[in-house]
């Protein structure tokens, strides 16, 4: 394996990479996590990749699994669900806590149920939607745990739906933010729910309590969280001129303080941080050796367009090289994959990498080009002596 610095000859690539660093900002937050939407770059991690208790952000979770069931023909929005005594008792107005307000033996519709989880925040809808759909919440928690660690969410482990107080029923900030954005990509036709302000059930209208929508242009979601345990929480997105980003905040330590961090840090996510794409030329921006070929060298190119985002006042703070093995040997076809671009950031714990293409067909030597090859070699080795 060899490695072929670029700091000089990728001067333009070097200067498009933004490497994220923790040293740039900070947060009160005890986790938090930025992420740029269209890259799944993480540009800001405070104890990201550590499990934490996520509280009421475990309902994006409950919400996926229902889209997920939904999608596989299992239901539908208008299915009507039963609220058990269950339901009532453990996520109702006595606990409490977060509720719909809904009553025993009513028949709320899938999508009325889901509503009332991601703009009320409802304890009870929760319960309703894990016994329609699993025949209890227990069995419900592990399909949302398995389902979490197909799509790669490894720190996840869900022991209820709601997010209630339970040992062991925890997820990272990373793969909370990961989910939100696999939220917006995949399910956009139910996205538009985490961006309702109220909703009323029984004669009852509550406020959504993600604090972004109401202070802030462009956020459009998604859940809230708070126990004793963990503090207050948000896994948020916001969408402006075209750039969205992803953000979860858990550990604050009061709901003004979440309001008040959640924008900052959002805001600070639009003007701190920045994208840059560098679109693959013709040309090649390097020479690679080439082994027992018709040319000694073969130009590389990048296959696809490079996106890259990170702190602005990072540019200075990365390195780019090219690994390959080598040496490269004949025949190559033009297009063909001879190496990887690596960009090394500060602040990341895995580099950027990026497949390198042969610019053009270098063909293998014939016997008069190795005899004359291996002729050429000789006459250099006998002047060196």
């Amino acid at each position: 394996m060899l490695r072929q610095n670029l700091l000089a000859t990728l001067s333009v690539l070097a200067a498009a990479v933004l490497p994220a660093s923790a040293q740039y900002i900070d947060t009160e937050a005890e986790y938090a996590v930025i992420m740029d939407y269209e890259t799944g770059d993480i540009l800001f991690s405070k104890r990201g990749s550590e499990a934490m208790i996520p509280a009421s952000m475990t309902k994006i979770m409950t919400a996926h699994v229902v889209y997920d069931a939904i999608e596989r023909g299992e239901i539908s929005l208008d299915d009507e669900l039963v609220v058990s005594e269950r339901a009532w008792r453990e996520g109702g107005w006595a606990t409490g806590g977060s509720t719909m307000g809904l009553k025993i033996g009513e028949t709320p519709t899938v999508e009325q149920l889901l509503r009332g989880v991601i703009v009320l925040s409802g304890n009870d809808a929760c319960i309703v939607l894990a016994e329609g759909l699993a025949g209890s919440e227990e069995a419900f928690a592990d399909r949302m745990t398995d389902l979490a660690h197909e799509l790669g969410l490894t720190s996840a482990n869900f022991e209820n739906a709601s997010g209630l107080p339970a040992d062991g029923h925890v997820i990272s900030a990373a793969d909370l933010a990961k989910l939100a954005a696999l939220e917006i990509r995949k399910y956009p036709q139910y996205y538009k729910y985490y961006s309702e302000l109220e909703m009323t059930w029984n004669g009852i209208t509550q406020g959504n309590r993600n604090p972004l929508l109401y202070s802030m242009d462009g956020a459009d979601g998604l859940k809230t969280g708070h126990l004793e345990v963990s503090g207050y929480g948000l896994t948020a997105s916001a969408e402006r001129d075209g750039q969205r980003m992803v953000m979860v905040l858990n550990g604050l330590p009061s709901s003004q303080a979440r309001a008040e961090e959640s924008e900052r840090l959002m805001r600070l996510a639009f003007t701190a941080f920045d994208t840059r794409t560098v679109e693959p030329t013709e040309e090649a921006f390097a020479e690679l050796p080439v082994w027992n070929g018709e040319a000694s060298t073969v130009g590389v190119r990048l296959e696809e367009p490079l996106r890259v985002a990170g702190h602005k006042r990072a540019f200075d703070q990365s390195s780019t090289e090219i690994v390959y093995d080598g040496p490269i040997s004949a025949p190559i076809e033009e297009g063909q994959q001879l190496a990887t671009l690596v960009i090394t950031m500060e602040g990341r714990d895995e580099p950027i990498t990026a497949p390198l293409i042969a610019t053009s067909s270098v063909e293998k030597l014939g016997f008069m080009g190795k005899a004359v090859a291996g002729l050429s070699l000789k006459m250099g080795a006998g002047g060196d002596q």
